[in-house]
C-alpha cells in the first residue's frame, strides 16, 4: 500500500512550480501503477496551451472556474468543480482558468515527477525521476 499526505508532499520536490501552475505529484512512475496522479493548481488568468503527444489525461474540477478549448474544431467547454475532461485523442487544447482552479490529474504513461511543459505545450516522454518518497 503507498499513502501520501498531499500537505506535506507540497513541501517536497514533488511540487514543480511552472509560470502559470503548479502542480504536487503524488503518484509516479517508480511507485509502478502505469498511471501517476496530480494535484494541480492553475492560476488565475493562466492561459495553456498544451498538446501532450506522449500522454493521455483525464482531469477532474475540485474547485475554480475557466474553460478548454479543444484546437481542432474550437468547441469551448466550461470547467468548473464536479467537471471532468479527458483528453483521449492527444487532442490539442488551450486550458483558461477565469478563477484559480485546483485539479485532480491523471495521466497515462505516468509522469516521472519533473516533467514540465516544452515549447510544443507537451511532457517529454521520459524526464529525469525522482528518488523521494
Amino acid at each position: 500500500m503507498i499513502v501520501r499526505d498531499y500537505n506535506k508532499a507540497k513541501e517536497t520536490d514533488r511540487r514543480v512550480v511552472s509560470a502559470q501552475w503548479e502542480s504536487v505529484r503524488l503518484l509516479l512512475k517508480h511507485d509502478n501503477m502505469g498511471f501517476s496522479f496530480h494535484i494541480t493548481t492553475i492560476y488565475e488568468g493562466a492561459e495553456i496551451p498544451m498538446h501532450y503527444q506522449h500522454h493521455l489525461e483525464s482531469v477532474y474540477c475540485l474547485s475554480g472556474e475557466g474553460e478548454v478549448e479543444t484546437l481542432a474544431d474550437g468547441k469551448v467547454y466550461p470547467i468548473r468543480p464536479g467537471v471532468i475532461y479527458i483528453l483521449d485523442q492527444n487532442d490539442r487544447h488551450i486550458l483558461r482558468a477565469k478563477t484559480e482552479m485546483q485539479m485532480a490529474c491523471v495521466f497515462n504513461p505516468p509522469l516521472t515527477g519533473k516533467e514540465v511543459h516544452d515549447s510544443s505545450g507537451a511532457y517529454p516522454l521520459e524526464a529525469e525521476a525522482i528518488t523521494a518518497d
